[in-house]
């Protein structure tokens, strides 16, 4: 059986997106790379060229599903309401075209792959270029790269784990079909 999760490091000036394969339940990289969002000065270009991007990625690659890494919950209000903004286009893109989403938070995904919740940049791509058996020319300089290919392993472990056997939307719709009885009681009461 094989299965290929995209991962995406929301990001308003770059963002990240890299591609696991996963045969047999070995996974292998397929690519990563990132979406440079700096050219754009106006921010709505930015987001149509985001999900435009995240299309085009979805329809080369079909991946089966997308994880994202959620946003970091900084002192900055504005920074935070930019990069949700980003996030949800990405996520956008994916509804449209019924790919399953799963959102990690940074540490979540830095503890899956290091066993540190806050280890450096540095630590988890060297993590995954181990992991994953990435030679060196191989590897991004752009660390948004290497993070969304880590919130893709990160999937690709929870997805391994006896725990994933939670139940997943693709959106409400597909919540609410999967669970029209519970929805039908909870709106008798």
């Amino acid at each position: 059986m094989e299965k290929i999760i995209l991962g995406i490091d929301p990001g308003t000036n770059i963002m990240g997106y890299g591609l696991l394969k996963v045969t047999d339940g070995k996974a292998q990289m397929i690519t990563m790379g990132i979406i440079d969002l700096r050219k754009f000065n106006d921010a709505y270009l930015k987001l149509g060229h985001i999900f435009e991007r995240v299309t085009g990625i979805i329809d080369a690659y079909l991946p089966d599903e997308l994880a994202i890494e959620a946003p970091f919950f900084g002192k900055n209000v504005q920074s935070m309401l930019k990069l949700g903004r980003a996030q949800g286009v990405a996520i956008a893109a994916a509804i449209k075209h019924g790919v399953p989403i799963h959102e990690y938070a940074p540490m979540k995904i830095k503890m899956a792959l290091t066993g540190n919740g806050n280890a450096s940049k540095e630590q988890v791509a060297d993590m995954l270029k181990r992991l994953l058996h990435i030679q060196k020319e191989d590897m991004s300089t752009f660390m948004d790269a290497t993070d969304a290919l880590a919130a893709a392993y990160c999937h690709y472990l929870q997805a391994r784990s006896p725990i994933s056997n939670a139940p997943h939307y693709k959106g409400w719709k597909d919540f609410v079909n999967k669970n029209q009885e519970k929805v039908w009681k909870q709106a008798k009461q």
